[in-house]
Formats: C-alpha cells, sequence, structure tokens
C-alpha cells in the first residue's frame, strides 16, 4: 500500500470516527435528556453519589462535554451548588475512559465491519422515520455506533500497513517523554476531541508503532489537551462556568503532573493488574486500564482538596455576577443539551420578570423617571442577550416539547418587555391635578389593589397574600373606580379636559403594565411546576 493511500486510510479513518462520535453523542444527549435531568439532580447528597452520577452519565452518552455542560446548567439553574458539581465533572473524567474500553475490547478484537454497516443502515432508517422523536434520536446513536465503528477499522487497517515501516518516539528519557506527552496534547488540541486521540493512541499501540510507556505518555497528554477545550469554553461564559472550566484545568495538569512523575512504576503495574483481574494481553486492552486507573489517581488526589479548591474558586469570577445587566445564566456551552439551555433561560427570564416587577411597584411609588430609565436599560440589555441565545438554541435540533417550552418562555419574555413599556409611559405622564381628596383616595386604592396583584405572585411575600384571581378582581375594580372618579372630576370641572386626559392615559398605562407583569408572574409560576 502506498504512503499516500495509507494517509488516506488515516484520515479518513478519523474522519469517521469524529463523525460517528459526534452523531452519536447528539443521539444519545436527545434520548437520555430526561434520564441525565434525573441523574444529576440527585448528585447533591454526597461526594460519591455526585462522583456516581458523573461517571454514569457520561458512560451514558459517551460525551464529557455535554456532562459538563449539564454540571454548570444546574449549578447555573440553582438545582446544584459548586461543590457537587465538582465531584459530577471528576466522574465525568473518569467516564470517559469508557470509550477506551470501547475501542480496545470491541473495535480491535471483532471484525467490526460486520457490526458497523448493519447498525448505520437501522439507525438511518429510525432517523428517516422517527424524527422529532426518540426513536429518531436513538437512529442517530445508531448510525454514529456504526460509522464510529467503521473509522476504527480503517484506522487499524492503517497502522497495521505502517508498521516496520516507522515508529512513533520511543524511549524513556526526559525529552522523550516530553515529546510523546506533546503528541497526545496536540492531537487533542488540534482534533478538540480527546476520545479521537484515545483511539489514535490504542490502535497506534496495537499496531506496534509505540511502546505501551510512550502510548501512556501520549494519554497523559491528551488528557492534559483538554484543558484547552474548557478553557476556550469559559471565554465570556458566565462566572459558574469559568469556575467548573477552572477545575477541569486544576484536576487534569495536577493528575497529569503526578502520573508522569509515576509513570515507570504505573506501566509496570499494568500487567499485574490487568491478570489479576482477567483481561486479554495485549496493548490496547492495557492502555484502557491505564487510563482509568489515571483518571481514578486523580480523584483520590481532589479528594482531600476538593473543599479548598471549592472555597477559592467561589472567590473569584465575581465581577459580571455583580453587574444586573450581564446574564448570569446564559451560558453558550449548555446549548449542545437544549432541556439545560431551556432552565438556563427560564432562570434569566425569571430575573428579567423580577426587573419589569420592581419598574411597575416603581411607576405605582410615582417613582422618578431616571430610576426607571436605569432598570429599563437593565431589561433591555438582558433581553437581548436571551434574544441572542434563543437564536443560536433555535439551530440545534429540538424535540416537540422543547419547542413548545421555549415558545411559552418567549411570551413571558414579552409580557416582561410590554410591561416594562408601560411603566416607562406612566411615569412620563406626571399625576397633576390629582389634589383632589376623592381622587387621591381613588389613585391610592387603585395602586394598593395593584401592588397586592403583584405580590399574589412574588416568592417573598407573606403566606397571607391575597390569592391572585382575587387580587386581580380586586385591581381591575379599582381602576374602573379610578377611572370613573376622573371622568367625574373633568365633568364637574374639578380637572381640566387636558388634566384629566393626562391622568386616564396615566392610570391605563399603569393598569396594563401590572397586566403584563402579572400574567409574566403567572406563566412562570406554571413554568417552574414539575
Amino acid at each position: 500500500m502506498s504512503d499516500f493511500q495509507t494517509l488516506g486510510l488515516v484520515a479518513g479513518g478519523l474522519g469517521l470516527f469524529l463523525l460517528g462520535m459526534g452523531m452519536m453523542t447528539d443521539g444519545l444527549k436527545l434520548a437520555a435528556g430526561p434520564a441525565l435531568h434525573r441523574i444529576l439532580a440527585g448528585a447533591t447528597r454526597t461526594r460519591m453519589h455526585a462522583l456516581g452520577s458523573g461517571l454514569m452519565v457520561t458512560s451514558l452518552v459517551q460525551s464529557s462535554s455535554a456532562v459538563t455542560v449539564a454540571a454548570i446548567g444546574f449549578v447555573n439553574a440553582g438545582l446544584l451548588s459548586l461543590g457537587p458539581a465538582l465531584w459530577v465533572l471528576f466522574g465525568a473524567n473518569v467516564g470517559t475512559s469508557m470509550t477506551g474500553w470501547i475501542v480496545a475490547l470491541v473495535g480491535l478484537k471483532f471484525k467490526v465491519e460486520m457490526l458497523a454497516m448493519p447498525l448505520v443502515g437501522l439507525g438511518a432508517l429510525l432517523r428517516l422515520t422517527g424524527e422529532g422523536r426518540r426513536s429518531g434520536a436513538i437512529g442517530t446513536a445508531l448510525a454514529g455506533f456504526g460509522l464510529l465503528f467503521m473509522g476504527i477499522a480503517l484506522l487499524q487497517q492503517a497502522f497495521a500497513s505502517l508498521a516496520g515501516q516507522f515508529t512513533l518516539p520511543q524511549g524513556e528519557g526526559p525529552l522523550v517523554v516530553l515529546a510523546q506527552l506533546g503528541i497526545g496534547l496536540l492531537m487533542t488540541v488540534l482534533m478538540q476531541s480527546s476520545s479521537a486521540a484515545m483511539v489514535i493512541t490504542l490502535t497506534a499501540a496495537q499496531g506496534g508503532l509505540i511502546g505501551l510507556q510512550g502510548a501512556a505518555a501520549v494519554v497523559i497528554g491528551a488528557n492534559i489537551g483538554t484543558t484547552a477545550t474548557a478553557l476556550l469554553a469559559a471565554i465570556g461564559a458566565t462566572p459558574n462556568a469559568r469556575r467548573a472550566a477552572s477545575a477541569h484545568v486544576v484536576f487534569n495538569f495536577l493528575t497529569g503532573v503526578v502520573a508522569l512523575l509515576l509513570l515507570p512504576w504505573l506501566v509496570g503495574a499494568l500487567a499485574r493488574t490487568r491478570e489479576v483481574v482477567g483481561l486479554p494481553p495485549d496493548p490496547a486492552t492495557e492502555l484502557a486500564l491505564f487510563h482509568t486507573i489515571f483518571n481514578l489517581m486523580g480523584v483520590l488526589l481532589m479528594w482531600p482538596l476538593a473543599g479548598r479548591l471549592t472555597h477559592w474558586l467561589q472567590q473569584r469570577f465575581r465581577a459580571r455576577e455583580e453587574d444586573e445587566a450581564q446574564p448570569q445564566f446564559l451560558d453558550d456551552n449548555v446549548l449542545a443539551v437544549p432541556t439545560l439551555a431551556l432552565d438556563a433561560l427560564s432562570r434569566e427570564v425569571t430575573r428579567a420578570t423580577q426587573v419589569a416587577l420592581r419598574m411597575t411597584r416603581s411607576a405605582l411609588a410615582d417613582a422618578d423617571a431616571a430610576r426607571l430609565k436605569t432598570d429599563h436599560a437593565i431589561l433591555s440589555s438582558l433581553d437581548t442577550a436571551i434574544e441572542r441565545f434563543v437564536e443560536r438554541l433555535r439551530s440545534a435540533a429540538l424535540s416537540q416539547a422543547v419547542s413548545a417550552r421555549l415558545a411559552e418562555l418567549l411570551r413571558i419574555q414579552r409580557y416582561n418587555e410590554s410591561g416594562a413599556e408601560q411603566a416607562v409611559a406612566a411615569v412620563a405622564l406626571s399625576a397633576t391635578g390629582l389634589e383632589d381628596a376623592r381622587l387621591a383616595s381613588a389613585a391610592s386604592a387603585f395602586a394598593g389593589a395593584a401592588g397586592a396583584l403583584l405580590s399574589a405572585w412574588d416568592p417573598d411575600t407573606s403566606a397571607d397574600a391575597a390569592r391572585p384571581d382575587a387580587a386581580l378582581h380586586a385591581m381591575e375594580a379599582g381602576y374602573e373606580d379610578l377611572k370613573a372618579a376622573l371622568l367625574s372630576a373633568g365633568a364637574d370641572s374639578r380637572l381640566s379636559l387636558t388634566e384629566m386626559e393626562q391622568a386616564l392615559r396615566r392610570s391605563s398605562a399603569l393598569r396594563r403594565a401590572v397586566q403584563q407583569v402579572h400574567k409574566a408572574q403567572r406563566r412562570l409560576s406554571r413554568e417552574r411546576e414539575p
């Protein structure tokens, strides 16, 4: 086989593997979305629960990135505190070793082409007949699984033809080990996939292109290389995302440094461990075992340090949280899992509703226009961020349930915008001419009823607040009384017609603002119901 053909096999095999891995991960994330929620939501009890949740979900969806963004999404949504989330991330690192076991025990042991083609065909059929349903997502995953195995077969064929022609850096000297480390790091950074780097390393070791210790150093480099992806994802992200990315970097760097220092002893212990466990004697299996031991060692190293790391991270990246106009929950990392993206969007829309609520209360209390202008600028900034996030979210494949929930959140945000606009319009109309006792009493009664309606949905209000339906009726009655009083004052010349018209427009704008914010509060309450 010519060098050109061999290069083509390597490129094609790698391309099929990456394409298959992407399809498999996307399909599994869509199919297992509710399960992912349930598993991670129960991760708050102990470290072991959080660690097991991260490991289990990563094994399920074959993507530590998906678990990372899920953990970030739960922290942003207030369902996970930072401490348990870090253990979910550490568990996800251990879960990535499942890819190595799939390759070592299945992909390199059987004639996978016989299995791959039927998987691709069945997966394509399910995807075509079940579009928008879970069966379609499962079909995407099956087709991706088949393409992944086809890619492994091509890589195995290419490296078998290269055996004896050249080898990767061999030896145990410091410079050689650093070169091997650099190869793993570079492959992961270029391909943005530690799984792809792992597959290339396993097939190269199985084909005799690199020794066991050299391949182990490449695996360490690949693990360190994943920190580049985390750092890129943290740029412009929420503070919680940057904290999680920092924890990921600390975990991988610390584990990598310790593993490099202990590399000869770890490699020496692999054969004995493999025999005890009863695994087959081949380089790929020993490397998969090394990858697992390597990540478990990282968990042991972090066990006594996690508390201090959590405290240190909580003191960092606070600048954006102090700026109310900046989104706190909208993180592009969670777009990879639409259900989590909606959770983040719901939290941000809730923040926007609180701003609209504050504006409406300020308008009812005759606050100055400057204060309203500041709050309106905050809401406009949040609205712009929400719109951009939704545009990016809509580019993903969304299920019918996700699309329906997205439409509901957009409706709520529209109520927020409308309520804020009406509050600003009301304050722009000065309340002149209302010195009359009857008018002042009617205006006060309306404002009190409107405030009670807004408080009926406020989670911070007392338990004896009026029921929303009764409060809405009281507000409407108060508005009609105020409207009648204003018309009567205009008719008997207690108000000029200009003053009457301005007061009517002002009260109408206040009523409209309260109605819109009330609708947003009511729908948010329903949206938060389990």
